[in-house]
């Protein structure tokens, strides 16, 4: 299909099905995605003018709900994709090289003959397309070249995970160009951890790829790190009259690596105390005998946040149970349950070390203002700074939204939809 092609079908509504499925079928949002579709079609033909057969990719971005904190304990998550996503129009060629400039961002540009780690690359993209391209060649797949425009609603330090999506989606395209569509959604997103972990250099766990990969309602649990057992759950949170908010509370992640890696290294000083590697291996009532003696061989705050992962764990299986059984009432006890141990006990709402910057606790405090006392807010993501989650009555949801944005600024809250896939080929 030519650009020209694409975007005669675009504005036909020749997407609309599809579009409504991804993004929410209203006329409004439906506008919105084909004018966005439209202009990367028109972009790509910018820097890669020479093609007459286009392909449209996505890959959404998530939402973690429960599970804060468990997965690098190897412990159970549930999250949800979301109907931001990073999306790219593809072209194939058998150029030997991969070209795929990400707005914003520029041009990257990779030789397929040269799979290696580059170690000058570490932090950017161009890693990733890498790292992700090897995974496959390692594989035995004969990955061949394409050029690519990417662009992404799933913005950066949103907590809604943008790499995962972009992570998600190059390997989307090659899977499904180059290996027939075998890998599947948890292989791509083993392959998406891969490549972040090994060519970028950041050490993740396996949640955010494979609920951008799967798509839904996904629970996951992480005993098996090689082979996680994941489940989809299909609930209408909209059909039960609320709406899924994530507020940007406009904090600065910068100068937080220690405090991320402070809570996984101090989960994993517990387990060490029982000679295992990480919490999830640990007896749970054993635990819980030996919290006088294992105090002063580990800080309080090791122990405090021990005592949160195994309480979360069980929340996290818990709240995937009354999402299955359709029982809103008990998923809301939990959401608030974990929401309260995630602020007293893993301790990740603001840093000890900017004790005056606390915009996630301001923002859960004014939420309960608008919403009541009985809100269901939390923080959002790794936590530290930048994101709340609030699941928002409709009818309080414009409100909502206005309150968040008064205090943070225009556009700060976002009304999110949990998306039914993960990585696609639209045409």
């Amino acid at each position: 299909m030519t650009a020209k092609e694409l975007i005669s079908r675009l504005n036909d509504g020749g997407f609309d099905e599809l579009f409504s499925a991804l993004y929410g079928g209203d006329e409004k949002t439906l506008k919105t995605q084909t004018l966005r579709w439209q202009s990367a079609a028109e972009r790509f033909c910018e820097p890669f003018p020479d093609h007459d057969d286009l392909h449209l990719f996505s890959a959404p971005g998530r939402s973690e709900i429960g599970g804060n904190h468990t997965d690098h304990q190897r412990g159970c998550a549930l999250a949800a994709a979301v109907n931001t996503d990073a999306v790219a129009v593809v072209a194939f060629c058998e150029s030997g090289r991969i070209r795929l400039f990400s707005e914003g961002y520029g041009m990257n540009e990779i030789d397929l003959s040269d799979l290696s780690v580059h170690e000058e690359e570490k932090g950017r993209t161009i890693a990733l397309i890498r790292g992700i391209a090897a995974r496959f060649a390692q594989m035995g797949v004969s990955v061949g070249g394409f050029d690519a425009y990417v662009t992404s609603s799933v913005l950066s330090g949103s907590g809604l995970s943008s790499s995962a999506a972009f992570e998600t989606l190059v390997g989307t395209i090659i899977d499904t160009q180059y290996n027939g569509g075998r890998a599947g959604a948890i292989e791509i997103a083993k392959i998406g951890q891969y490549a972040e972990n090994v060519y970028f250099g950041k050490g993740s766990g396996l949640l955010d790829q494979t609920v951008c990969s799967v798509g839904g309602f996904v629970f996951i649990d992480f005993r098996d790190t090689e082979n996680p057992v994941v489940k989809k759950h299909d609930f209408d949170f909209e059909k039960a009259g609320y709406c899924l908010c994530i507020t940007d509370t406009k904090g600065s992640h910068s100068d937080l690596t220690d405090d991320y890696v402070a809570i996984p290294t101090e989960m994993k000083a517990v387990a060490a105390c029982f000679g295992k590697e990480v919490l999830r291996e640990v007896d749970e009532e054993q635990f819980l005998k030996e919290i006088p003696a294992l105090r002063g061989r580990v800080s309080d705050r090791a122990l405090l946040r021990a005592i949160h992962f195994f309480g979360e764990n069980r929340r996290a299986i818990e709240e995937a149970q009354a999402l299955e059984d359709g029982d809103i009432d008990r998923f809301f006890t939990l959401y608030r349950q974990s929401a309260d141990s995630s602020a007293h006990l893993l301790q990740n709402l603001y840093a000890a070390k900017k004790p005056t910057e606390q915009g996630i606790p301001l923002a859960i405090a004014v939420s309960k203002l608008i919403l009541g006392e009985s809100a269901n807010v939390r923080v959002h993501g790794g936590g530290f700074a930048g994101t709340i989650q609030a699941f928002v009555p409709v009818d309080k949801s414009a409100e909502y939204i206005t309150g968040m944005d008064e205090l943070f600024g225009k556009g700060s809250c976002q009304a999110l939809r949990v998306r039914p896939v993960g990585g696609v080929k639209i045409v």
